[in-house]
């Protein structure tokens, strides 16, 4: 019996630190179960396009293309958007650019309306943008290239975040990603960066919640009448013995 009584004080002493913890981990497990990735990143809402043909015979003028200061291009990259075909080139020691590929005219960066006619293109919303922010730092939602624009709907409160630089849709945010990455921060308990899951406090809480958990497993036979029966077999103490049977 001592060791069913160390493993009630442990159980119980353990389940009350860490209790509440393990709803967290629970819920938010469910929530992530209930709902497919692709839903949460908004996939649905991108908008089908087309396969495009690239223009070969633009090609040979991308050699005299330079950045800024005259740096050649280490990477060159041509695509085809809303607007037509534009050409994405990086740099070794510059932030990436983007030339039309026609005229070669620089069109980075990009200003407020050409950030919302991306975002509007590259979703399948009706309603126009009721928001347009410039973003130039990190936060637990977007951590993508900066500067960025930020192309807010109020349909779904989706934000489709545009690079400054490259016109590249660097991320979608609605309202059921924020509630999916809040309950991921209290899944991995990183609340303020949402992103790590290997630091001492949440390796800490694992322990303890398995120690709850063997100790638990401990107690089950006691607490399914193994230890009240063996107590019953045996007389309790002080009580008289049962009469012998007659001899003979």
């Amino acid at each position: 019996m001592k060791l069913a009584r160390i493993a009630s004080f442990v159980h119980k002493w353990l389940a009350l630190l860490v209790g509440v913890q393990i709803v967290f981990w629970v819920g938010s497990g469910l929530f992530f179960t209930l709902f497919p990735i692709e839903q949460i990143r908004s996939e649905h809402l991108i908008r089908e396009t087309a396969p495009q043909t690239i223009d070969t015979a633009l090609l040979p003028a991308m050699g005299a293309l330079r950045g800024p200061n005259g740096e050649l291009p280490t990477k060159l990259i041509v695509e085809q958007r809303p607007g037509g075909q534009v050409v994405l080139a990086e740099f070794a020691d510059a932030p990436p650019a983007l030339y039309d590929a026609r005229t070669m005219r620089r069109l980075s960066p990009l200003g407020a309306n050409e950030a919302s006619a991306i975002a509007r293109a590259h979703v399948s919303l009706a309603t126009a943008p009721s928001s347009i922010t410039r973003i130039t730092e990190a936060s637990p939602e977007y951590k993508g290239a900066l500067p960025a624009y930020r192309v807010h709907f109020n349909e779904g409160g989706l934000s489709v975040y545009v690079a400054e630089n490259t016109g590249a849709v660097t991320a979608r945010r609605s309202d059921l990603w924020r509630v999916y990455d809040t309950l991921w921060a209290l899944h991995i308990m990183d609340w303020r960066n949402h992103e790590d899951f290997n630091h001492p406090l949440i390796v800490a809480a694992a322990w303890l919640t398995l120690l709850s958990v063997l100790a638990g497993v401990v107690l089950i036979p006691y607490r399914i009448g193994f230890g009240r029966r063996a107590r019953t077999s045996a007389p309790a103490a002080g009580a008289p013995a049962a009469p012998k049977p007659p001899a003979g």
